[in-house]
């Protein structure tokens, strides 16, 4: 695992934090504490930017009383594909060096964030992703069931890029300025488009390395997919893969 201390840090220069979320009154408020919390360890700018996903509860009233935060308020609901379009579109015009990802849900832990830019400083990938299944830790792994699902769209993403990514579904992820033009345009609208995202990358030669996270369970809430929805979640995504393979670049 990357280690910096953080008093040494390396420059992070203009740092976005993408947050798209739907009806996560419950987590936001907590998310966004804890985000800002770490990046007062850091003398780099970090603009945290919340894409509310046309909500039907507070979250945008949540997200708002946190100083310091810019939040998008979608009008209709996009689904995660596009909210996370939204959030790459916006830290692109506003010159962003550096982009993460981070769910409203209080899964991903905000310490990670240092450990998931190191590679894009060192220039050793693209795009980066925190994977809970890269070793071996006790953090939140998912249900067996969703753990299955996730087992079966591995060995896709393996078969489809040539590369062994653990973690396909994890939404923790980071850019350079190349991934973010480069997804800003061209990220799939899918209803949960992390793993079409990984063949994308990888089709356009986007160099992509996993770093292992500690997730947690969701704090408030629940998630969107149900049990049954899960069926026609991993069917719909396996074909987005297939198609995106079979697309030009």
């Amino acid at each position: 695992m990357y280690h910096i201390n953080m008093s040494k840090s390396p420059s992070m220069n203009n740092i976005y934090i993408i947050i798209p979320c739907y009806n996560e009154e419950g987590n936001i408020k907590g998310v966004l504490e804890e985000i800002k919390e770490v990046s007062k360890e850091s003398s780099d700018f970090w603009q945290i930017v919340v894409v509310n996903d046309s909500s039907t509860d507070n979250t945008s009233l949540e997200a708002s009383k946190i100083s310091n935060t810019i939040v998008l308020n979608l009008d209709v609901n996009l689904g995660v594909g596009g909210a996370v379009q939204t959030g790459l579109i916006y830290s692109e015009k506003k010159n962003a060096d550096y982009v993460l990802k981070v769910d409203g849900d209080g899964q991903h832990n905000p310490v990670e964030i240092i450990n998931m830019l190191k590679p894009l400083l060192e220039d050793k990938a693209d795009i980066v992703i925190g994977s809970r299944f890269l070793e071996k830790n006790n953090g939140f792994k998912s249900t067996l069931f969703r753990r299955f699902g996730i087992k079966m769209l591995q060995i896709v993403c393996c078969f489809l890029t040539k590369q062994s990514i653990t973690d396909p579904t994890s939404g923790f992820r980071a850019y350079n300025s190349k991934a973010l033009h480069f997804m800003a345009e061209n990220y799939p609208s899918f209803d949960y488009p992390e793993p079409e995202e990984v063949v994308l990358a990888a089709k356009n030669n986007l160099r992509i390395i996993e770093v292992p996270v500690v997730m947690r369970e969701r704090r408030a809430g629940k998630s969107s997919i149900s049990f049954y929805g899960s069926f026609y979640y991993m069917i719909k995504v396996i074909l987005s893969m297939f198609f995106i393979k079979l697309r030009s670049k």
